[in-house]
């Protein structure tokens, strides 16, 4: 398609996303208020603060608690996940930090089996914080497996709360010995708003449930093409860039064959109809942009 075409179209796309009178669940059970708990009483016991963010979204969704409650040990910021970000614009999110008062930052992708940034934590003895689902438990996977040439110290997965507790202290290094603390991921009691909310979601760091499958992967539409990040359209066989995610959704079910039967009642009796399954095209979407087969984006 031609690129005066893509920005004729893109030129009556959205601005603003609506969410209309959606609300984002305040999502603070009781074991984040708990691990909060642990991990103020275990501050004393470790030389530095380790604060894990994904770097799709290094100003979103940062816990404000962890300033005002564990900022009594060094502090360095970890933004994951470079691999899936943006990083164009690094010298300008770093700039806008420091205003921020975040001075130490790091950028990393944990998944790797070799990493020199990785490597570049081990002169420390670590507190590991941050939301949930942004890779704290990778990266001390990665640190004993970069160090040590040992598996796993700490369960990872791919949705949020994995980490329950404060865990016991795990090795990750011999010269010198260096232990970690993995903690659970806490939010925020209140999440700051509903975009905030929705790019935190996008980034699987809340429950899908909890938000809604559906207008997260309008907002994932929305936010690709106000980024001009088209590659949507070669993967599912699109025609063009499109701002309508019932048509997306629609071309991506009948792509991937996530059909579903609905019965009917006609005139005629009931009858049974294979219609698309947008909730299942929704999630194929939303996890494409989630293992980075959307290309590399900055929600921030």
């Amino acid at each position: 398609m031609r690129l005066h075409q893509i920005l004729r179209n893109a030129a009556n796309f959205r601005t603003v996303f609506d969410f209309g009178d959606r609300e984002v669940a305040h999502w603070f059970p009781r074991h984040m208020a708990k691990g909060l708990k642990q991990m103020k009483a275990s501050v004393k016991n470790v030389d530095c603060i380790l604060e894990i963010h994904d770097a799709r979204i290094p100003f979103s969704g940062r816990n404000p608690l962890f300033q005002d409650s564990l900022d009594v040990r060094p502090h360095l910021l970890v933004l994951n996940k470079m691999d899936l970000a943006d990083l164009s614009a690094k010298h300008m999110i770093l700039k806008q930090l420091e205003r921020h008062g975040v001075k130490k930052v790091l950028f990393t992708d944990c998944l790797r089996q070799r990493d020199d940034n990785v490597k570049k934590n081990t002169n420390f003895c670590l507190m590991v914080i941050g939301v949930p689902n942004v890779g704290k438990s990778s990266l001390i996977n990665a640190l004993r497996r970069t160090n040590l040439k040992k598996g796993r110290g700490s369960k990872v997965g791919g949705e949020p709360g994995i980490t329950k507790a404060v865990l016991t202290r795990i090795q990750v290094c011999e010269r010198p010995i260096i232990h970690l603390l993995d903690t659970p991921g806490v939010l925020p009691p209140k999440i700051q708003s509903l975009e905030t909310g929705m790019k935190l979601a996008l980034c699987g760091t809340i429950l899908d449930h909890l938000v809604g499958e559906d207008i997260m992967a309008d907002y994932l539409l929305f936010s690709l093409n106000r980024l001009e990040k088209y590659s949507y359209v070669e993967r599912y066989d699109l025609s063009e860039p499109s701002d309508d995610i019932q048509q997306v959704l629609k071309r991506i079910a009948v792509k991937l064959g996530k059909t579903q039967r609905v019965k009917a009642i006609t005139g005629v009796g009931n009858i049974t109809l294979t219609v698309p399954n947008y909730t299942a095209a929704a999630y194929d979407f939303i996890r494409a942009f989630r293992k980075g087969e959307l290309g590399r984006v900055m929600l921030d």
